[in-house]
C-alpha cells in the first residue's frame, strides 16, 4: 500500500471511533502542551530579561576602582587594551525637586549617546530620540527622563512629556524622550544629560567619573578581558598586586547571563521531568487503544490477509494509525501550548509582574512576551511520531502475526 492509501485508511480508522481516539491522545496533548508552553515562557522570559538589560549585555563590563578615574584613564585603558570596542565613563548627580506639597528625588546621569546605546537605554526609548553628539558637545540643556517621571513633572502618566521642559536647580532642560526604565512610583526619578552639561550645571568642581563602564568586542573573551582590565587599571593608578582584589573590581553581565541560564535550564529540566511523565503515561494509553483495535478488527485483517495483503502490510497499517493518532496530538498540544503560554504572560502583565523583580535581578521594565521557537515546534511534533512509532509497534505486529485462516473464523 502506498503512503497515501495508509493515512486514508489510518484516517478512516480513528474517524469511527472519534470519542476514544480524543480521550486516548490527552496525555499526548498535556505532555507536548506542557513542554510548548513551559519552553516558550522559559525563553520569552530570558529574551525579555536580556532586552531589558540592554542588546550588548553580555558583553557590558562594569569597572570599579577604589582610586577614581577620569577622561585621561579611560582613554589609556582604551588604547592598552583593543579587545574592547569601547569606554564610557559617566558623571552623576543628584538633585530635589518640591511638586507641589510632594518632594521627587532625580538621580542625574551624564552619559554620552554611546553610553545609551552601549548599555541598552537607547533601546528601552519609549517615545522622543535621544540625544546627538552635536548637542553633547555644545553643553545643550536636553534629558531624558523615566517615564515614571511623566506624572511628577506634569501631572498625569499619560501626559505629554516630549518638547516639554523640566526645572532642575533653577535651570530649564527640554525632554527629548521618555525611557522605560523599569522604576515604578513617582517619588524618584532618573534623568539622563549629556555629560558636559551635568558637569557644567551640576559639577562640583570634581574631574573623575562616577562610574566606568566597557563594551567588549564580539568573540572576545569575557573572563580574560576582565582579568586584563584588573590589571591594566592596577597598571595606570598605580596599585600594588597585593592590593588589586580589594581596589580594583571589575564584573560583567555575562555571569548574570550564565546564572540565568544555568536557572532557567534547571526548570526546564524540572517541568521537561513531568511532562515526560504524561507523555509516558500518554503512550501506553495509546498501545492499549492499538490493542483493543487489533482485538475489535480481527476479521477485517484475516479478510485483509486473504486478499493478498502481507504482514508488513498489516504492520504498517496499523503503525500509521497510531503514528497519526500521536502527530494529531502533537499538533493540538503545540496549539493548546502556545495558547496557555499567551495567556499566562497576559496574566501576568494585567497583574503588574515585572520580569526583574521576578527572577531577583531587579526591575527591568521588560515586558514578558512567549518565545516561539520553530525548533520546539519540530521537537514536540518529532516526540509525538516516536511514541506512535515505539508504542504503537507491539499492537501492529501482533496484528501482523495472527493466523489469516483463524481471524476469518474470529466471530
Amino acid at each position: 500500500m502506498s503512503i497515501i492509501d495508509l493515512m486514508r485508511e489510518a484516517m478512516r480508522s480513528l474517524e469511527a471511533n472519534r470519542g476514544r481516539s480524543l480521550l486516548t491522545i490527552l496525555g499526548i496533548v498535556i505532555g507536548i502542551a506542557a513542554v510548548i508552553a513551559m519552553t516558550s515562557l522559559i525563553g520569552g522570559v530570558r529574551n525579555g530579561l536580556i532586552s531589558g538589560m540592554g542588546l550588548n549585555a553580555a558583553r557590558i563590563v562594569y569597572i570599579n576602582c577604589g582610586y577614581p578615574l577620569d577622561e585621561d584613564d579611560i582613554e589609556d585603558l582604551a588604547r592598552l587594551m583593543p579587545d574592547y570596542e569601547a569606554i564610557e565613563g559617566t558623571y552623576d548627580s543628584y538633585s530635589q525637586v518640591q511638586m507641589g506639597d510632594k518632594s521627587l528625588s532625580v538621580g542625574i546621569t551624564g552619559a554620552s549617546a554611546t553610553y545609551l546605546e552601549m548599555t541598552g537605554a537607547a533601546s528601552r526609548l519609549a517615545e522622543g530620540r535621544i540625544y546627538t553628539d552635536a548637542e553633547e558637545e555644545s553643553k545643550s540643556r536636553v534629558a531624558l527622563i523615566g517615564r515614571n517621571g511623566i506624572e511628577a513633572f506634569f501631572g498625569s502618566p499619560g501626559a505629554d512629556a516630549v518638547g516639554k521642559t523640566i526645572q532642575l536647580n533653577g535651570k530649564s532642560f527640554t525632554v527629548l524622550g521618555v525611557v522605560d526604565d523599569g522604576m515604578t512610583g513617582t517619588d524618584y526619578c532618573n534623568v539622563y544629560m549629556p555629560t558636559e552639561t551635568v558637569r557644567q550645571d551640576f559639577g562640583q568642581g570634581w574631574d573623575y567619573l562616577s562610574s566606568v563602564v566597557g563594551l567588549a568586542r564580539e568573540g572576545a573573551d569575557i573572563e580574560a578581558v576582565q582579568q586584563q582590565t584588573v590589571e591594566q587599571v592596577g597598571k595606570l593608578k598605580g596599585i600594588a598586586e597585593d592590593e588589586l582584589e580589594s581596589m580594583v573590581s571589575v564584573w560583567s553581565m555575562k555571569s548574570s547571563i550564565d546564572q540565568l541560564d544555568t536557572f532557567m535550564m534547571s526548570f526546564q529540566l524540572i517541568m521537561g521531568a513531568v511532562a515526560g511523565i504524561s507523555l509516558l503515561v500518554g503512550g501506553i494509553g495509546i498501545m492499549n487503544m492499538m490493542l483493543t483495535n487489533v482485538t475489535e478488527r480481527i476479521r477485517e485483517i484475516g479478510v485483509r490477509r486473504a486478499l493478498g495483503a502481507r504482514g508488513r502490510d498489516i504492520t504498517l497499517q496499523f503503525l500509521t494509525e497510531s503514528a497519526t493518532l500521536c502527530v494529531s496530538g502533537g499538533i493540538i498540544g503545540t496549539l493548546a501550548g502556545y495558547a496557555i503560554a499567551w495567556g499566562l504572560a497576559f496574566g501576568a502583565g494585567a497583574l503588574g509582574f515585572d520580569l526583574g523583580s521576578m527572577t531577583g535581578m531587579g526591575s527591568t521594565g521588560a515586558a514578558l512576551t512567549p518565545a516561539i521557537e520553530p525548533g520546539a515546534i519540530a521537537i514536540a511534533v518529532g516526540i509525538s511520531i516516536v511514541i506512535g512509532l515505539v508504542f504503537g509497534y507491539y499492537p501492529a505486529r501482533r496484528a501482523a502475526k495472527l493466523d489469516p485462516v483463524e481471524c476469518l473464523r474470529y466471530q
